[in-house]
């Protein structure tokens, strides 16, 4: 089969043959792809930050953001069957740990994270396991999806564990509407009645995010800071979404709470640096996001089924792998970039 894989860090991967994976376990799931897709993570694996974090040996194949159909099932899965179309939660999780005992699946003990340290689904194929596996609705195509299962699921996980502090009256600004931010705007429409100022540098983000429920935009011109103040009668947000997480947006989110107001950090890149006399002065508390639970992924679903969060994107055939990559790091790509190796 063909697939993307990565040979060297810092030098763009390749499309190549190589062997198909096989179901050997009971509860294997052996899935056809019809759509990966590109995130930035995918550039800074290309770069080398994931490298020992990830522990993963090169080559391997990339791709964590992933749809399609079942092709084979283990000889225990009674869930789904052949032909059914998937989204697959980006963890292969044990189900057996504290953590997977508890829903928070996201930390389980005994992980693995296709395309970040074991074969992704860039590929014809993924072999995945069924406890990854989320039916789709008859209404949802797996290219229309696929990115969903990490760039949504990100938006949702901190959209869904913002959502206690956003009753009516609050603010709530998002910083960045690209890949995963137009997908939080759509969360926080569908979930909150906060006012949502959305914070971008591109003219067509902003146009974008006003169109999927942002309540104000601000172009990001050097004066975005002072801008939200504005909007805020001084005081700031509630609450800050960061899906830039690098070149300075740490610096400006944190300047744009309000006391007591909360930053969740979900891009990243970047480093954090606050005075621990401001965190404590104005009480203020810093939040990571990782990806989400299994039960995340299904809350979205439903919200896609519903038409209240869809996806923006751009499709390209696997062989192009490097002009999706390309098209990405040049923010030349609105939404999402997806990888389609096989039928849409």
């Amino acid at each position: 089969m063909r697939a993307v894989r990565l040979h060297e860090y810092h030098k763009r991967p390749v499309v190549e043959d190589v062997p198909e994976p096989k179901v050997g376990g009971p509860l294997d799931v052996l899935v056809e792809i019809g759509g990966a897709g590109l995130c930035r993570t995918d550039l800074h694996i290309v770069e080398g930050q994931w490298a020992e974090k990830s522990g993963v040996a090169l080559p391997y194949t990339i791709g964590h953001e992933n749809a399609g159909w079942v092709r084979e099932v283990g000889s225990a899965v009674a869930t789904v069957e052949p032909g059914d179309a998937v989204i697959l939660h980006p963890l292969v999780t044990c189900g057996l740990c504290r953590a997977c005992r508890a829903g928070d699946d996201v930390h389980c003990a005994d992980s693995k994270f296709p395309g970040i340290d074991t074969d992704g689904g860039m590929a014809e194929l993924l072999l995945t396991n069924v406890r990854s596996v989320i039916r789709l609705d008859p209404s949802l195509r797996p290219a229309d999806v696929a990115a969903l299962a990490d760039a949504g699921l990100t938006a949702y996980h901190a959209v869904r564990k913002a959502v206690p502090l956003l009753h009516p009256g609050t603010q709530v600004v998002v910083i960045g509407a690209g890949g995963l931010g137009h997908i939080g705007v759509q969360c926080l429409a569908a979930m909150t009645a906060a006012e949502i100022v959305v914070v971008d540098r591109s003219p067509d983000a902003l146009e974008l995010a006003e169109e999927l429920g942002a309540t104000r935009t601000v172009r990001a011109d050097g004066g975005q800071v002072d801008a939200v103040a504005d909007l805020t009668g001084g005081k700031g947000a509630h609450v800050v979404l960061d899906f830039v997480g690098e070149q300075g947006t740490e610096a400006e989110g944190v300047a744009m709470l309000r006391r007591a107001g909360s930053y969740f950090v979900i891009g990243y890149g970047g480093h954090v640096d606050i005075p621990t006399i401001d965190i404590i002065s104005k009480e203020i508390n810093v939040v990571g996001n990782l990806v989400g639970s299994y039960n995340d992924l299904d809350e979205l679903m439903a919200l896609a089924a519903q038409g209240k969060v869809s996806l923006h994107t751009t499709v390209y055939p696997l062989e192009a792998v490097n002009d999706a990559m390309d098209d990405l790091d040049g923010g030349r790509l609105r939404g999402r970039g997806i990888l389609v190796p096989t039928r849409s």
